[in-house]
C-alpha cells in the first residue's frame, strides 16, 4: 500500500503556497509562483505516494500557515515530517534551533558540525522543502549579506525584516 499525501493551496502576503502532509505531519511547505510546476515537482518528489488535493480537510492548517508566513517569529506547534538524509535532518534541526530575529552563516553551521567546509551544509539547506517552519531563511553569508533562497531573495529579505522588527518590538516592550 502506498503512502497517502494530502495537499492544499494557500495564499499569504508573500504569495501563494502549497502544503503537503503525511500521516505524521508536514512533508512540504513551498511558495508556489507556478502552481503546475510546484505540483509536478511535489509529485515527482513523492512518486511512490498517492497524492490527493484536500482543501477542506487542510483549511485550518492553511490558515495557520498563512499567519505564520505573515509572522514568522510565531512558534507554531505544527508536526513536521521532513524527508531527507540523516545529515540533512541534522542540519534542518540546527536551523530550527536558530531563534526568530537572529541569523547565522553557513560556515558557523559547518563549524558546529566539526568541519570548515560549508558546501555540505549549503546543499542540505538547499534541499529543505519545508519553508518557514524549517527556517533556512535565517542563514546568511559570513559578511552579513543575504544569500540565495529557494523561494526568492525578496521573500527571504521580507521574512528576516519581519522577524527583526518583531524582535525589536519585544526588546523595547520588555
Amino acid at each position: 500500500m502506498s503512502e497517502e499525501i494530502s495537499y492544499a493551496w494557500g495564499e499569504s502576503s508573500l504569495g501563494g503556497f502549497i502544503v503537503a502532509t503525511s500521516h505524521a505531519g508536514i512533508v512540504a511547505l513551498e511558495f508556489a509562483d507556478n502552481r503546475i510546476a510546484v505540483l509536478d515537482a511535489l509529485m515527482q518528489r513523492f512518486s511512490g505516494a498517492t497524492m490527493e488535493e484536500d482543501q477542506s480537510r487542510l483549511a485550518d492548517l492553511v490558515e495557520t500557515l498563512s499567519d505564520v508566513i505573515d509572522q514568522p517569529e510565531t512558534v507554531a506547534d505544527i508536526p513536521l515530517d521532513p524527508r531527507g538524509s540523516e545529515y540533512e535532518r541534522q542540519v534542518w534541526q540546527m536551523l530550527r534551533d536558530i531563534p526568530a530575529g537572529e541569523t547565522t552563516n553557513y560556515g558557523a553551521l559547518a563549524a558546529q558540525l566539526g568541519t570548515n567546509d560549508a558546501r555540505d551544509v549549503t546543499a542540505a539547506i538547499a534541499a529543505n522543502g519545508i519553508a518557514i517552519l524549517i527556517p533556512c531563511h535565517r542563514v546568511i553569508k559570513k559578511d552579513g549579506s543575504i544569500s540565495g533562497y529557494r523561494w526568492g531573495y525578496r521573500r527571504k529579505r521580507a521574512l528576516l525584516e519581519r522577524e527583526k522588527a518583531d524582535a525589536m518590538l519585544h526588546f523595547v516592550v520588555r
